[in-house]
């Protein structure tokens, strides 16, 4: 159980970074309800496929400025002299598929807006609108894919998402607080079940 100077005692994947602190501490785990940050962190997700996390969050503001704020609405209209221009962008995850898939994504991301009022209405009702609290002594513990992430990554791929695989999937499902899966040391785990 790593502890910050701060003394507290934190999942066994955060390290001394303060920005990867601050993540844990704030977000990772908090129920999201925000379409805005779900779009976020559905591209950041897709982004951090095959890479550590704390490479993304170290590149998140670059992130942000290169893909509007992440809006929406901006990144489905992306074309190919934006998509050309952000494999330039050195600030960045500089792939070629997943910047392609930020726009599709995009694109179905408002499809589901449209169809269910919101996206987190949609999204929430893969785990019956409520926060999984799980209760894992280690962080081997917990899964990579649930039945939940299985069917959540097989209906947004149907929906059109790219880079939403099950294990993706439960990473987000991880992050925006769909699952409680800090361990039961981390002071994190009580606060937010």
């Amino acid at each position: 159980m790593p502890l910050a100077p701060d003394g507290l005692p934190r999942c066994s994947w955060v390290h001394a970074d303060p920005i990867e602190i601050a993540y844990h501490d704030q977000e990772w785990g908090v129920p999201l309800h925000d379409d805005l940050k779900h779009f976020e962190f559905i591209i950041l997700d897709g982004f951090q496929a095959g890479l550590s996390w704390i490479t993304i969050l170290r590149k998140r503001e670059n992130f942000r400025a290169a893909f509007d704020g992440f809006d929406p609405e901006v990144v489905a209209r992306y074309d190919a002299l934006k998509h050309q221009e952000l494999l330039q962008n050195a600030g960045i995850i500089r792939n070629r598929l997943k910047i392609a898939a930020a726009t599709r994504n995009a694109q179905a991301f408002l499809q589901v807006q449209e169809t269910f009022g919101s996206f987190d209405r949609y999204i929430w009702q893969f785990v019956d609108g409520e926060t999984v609290q799980n209760a894992w002594s280690t962080l081997a513990d917990a899964p990579t894919r649930t039945a939940a992430s299985d069917a959540m990554s097989k209906d947004l791929k149907q929906r059109g998402f790219k880079f939403v695989g099950t294990t993706i999937c439960y990473a987000y499902m991880q992050a925006a607080g769909l699952v409680n899966d800090h361990t039961t040391d981390c002071f994190r785990h009580q606060a937010l079940a």
